[in-house]
């Protein structure tokens, strides 16, 4: 018997948008577009009619905004949804805020030379962003008790590390902004510091990172150039940007850098964790929820040289390929639930002995 086909409904207003999809989705022959709609209204007709798999949907639409539809899809009838943004400061506040709603993901909106010039990467990247949000089990898009939950737990009371320096380093790809969310909003202002690599267009990680300073009690920024870490901070990757971290004079540094993509990426998370090798014994590198692999090599050998390794569990993970990919290779400590994930990171930090080459270089 044949495989299923994965069922796609493309909703967007401009005609030439819904003809780049449908023209990019024939290069798989296990993804079948089902139909197309212009706006929200024809929308709903056809997913009733056509019950397909998996919605990719513009953010800007006429008569009923993309987010106000998405809301309605979330309480009606959930499931995976891939936002077709433009990437500019709008679309990435749009964008951000439908992947709070619960949309899977989004790919940047393809320009209209997108089949001539670019056709490889934007085919590809979209291909494969449906074939991962399809597999993602329901319970990940509704807007759920536990993510209610999260965001709305108290901040956690700290005492403070006991030794200098102490980082927290974290990587994570699709399902990301939200989770990161999580954690973030729990620690309080004397949170250890903590680098982010979040896989993020390059217009979208300052919004980002400005949404969080919004709604955290530790300070939110995007990373800049040769920037000190400071206790309560929170340095978030410039898209288009590797960031990594060095160490002077008893302080450490956020440098950025253009250097060739790894995994596919820039940021990567690989070059995040591979920066803090000097240092692991003072680090705990966490991965979260995205799908590929970025970020497992690091983190083997950030936890061989002593570092505190955590990933996100496969239950709370909306794709389980990257914390998935570290636990084939047992590059983690331990592994938990997305809503516990401050807790334990606070613990460690505050439990943690100072190790006498520590204590030593401190002095």
């Amino acid at each position: 018997m044949a495989e299923e086909k994965i069922k796609v409904l493309v909703v967007d207003d401009s005609l030439v948008i819904r003809q780049i999809i449908c023209e990019t989705l024939k290069y798989d022959d296990t993804i079948e577009v089902v139909g197309t709609a212009e706006d929200p209204f024809e929308a709903r007709a056809l997913i009733k009619k056509l019950n397909p798999d998996i919605i990719t949907l513009d953010v800007e639409m006429p008569k009923m905004d993309g987010i106000a539809f998405l809301k309605n899809l979330m309480r009606l009838r959930p499931m995976p949804v891939i936002m077709i943004s433009t990437l500019t400061t709008k679309g990435a506040d749009v964008t951000l805020e439908a992947l709070e709603i619960g949309a899977i993901d989004f790919i940047a909106k393809p320009s209209v030379d997108v089949l001539v010039d670019n056709q490889e990467s934007f085919k590809d990247v979209l291909i494969a962003k449906i074939k991962s949000a399809v597999i993602v089990e329901q319970r990940n898009f509704v807007i759920s008790q536990s993510r209610s939950a999260s965001s709305n737990q108290n901040v956690l009371s700290f005492p403070g590390c006991k030794h200098a320096n102490h980082l927290i380093a974290i990587g994570a790809s699709t399902g990301g902004t939200e989770a990161i969310k999580t954690i973030l909003t729990r620690l309080p202002s004397n949170s250890p510091a903590i680098v982010i690599t979040q896989h993020i267009p390059k217009s979208f990680s300052a919004r980002f990172a400005k949404r969080m300073d919004m709604c955290c009690q530790v300070t939110v920024e995007e990373a800049t150039h040769g920037q000190k870490i400071k206790v309560g901070h929170v340095y978030i990757a410039p898209g288009g940007k590797h960031l990594t971290v060095s160490e002077k004079g008893g302080a450490l540094f956020c440098q950025l850098n253009n250097e060739a993509l790894v995994n596919r990426h820039r940021p990567a998370v690989d070059v995040l964790f591979s920066s803090l090798t000097p240092f692991a014994d003072n680090v705990q590198a966490i991965l979260l929820t995205g799908m590929g692999k970025d970020g497992a090599d690091g983190m083997l050998k950030l936890k061989q040289l002593g570092a505190n390794t955590i990933i996100q569990d496969q239950q709370s993970s909306l794709i389980w390929g990257m914390p998935g990919s570290a636990y084939k290779i047992n590059a983690q400590v331990s592994q938990c639930s997305i809503n516990d994930m401050a807790s334990n990171i606070l613990k460690f930090a505050a439990d943690k002995v100072q190790s006498p080459l520590v204590a030593l270089n401190s002095k």
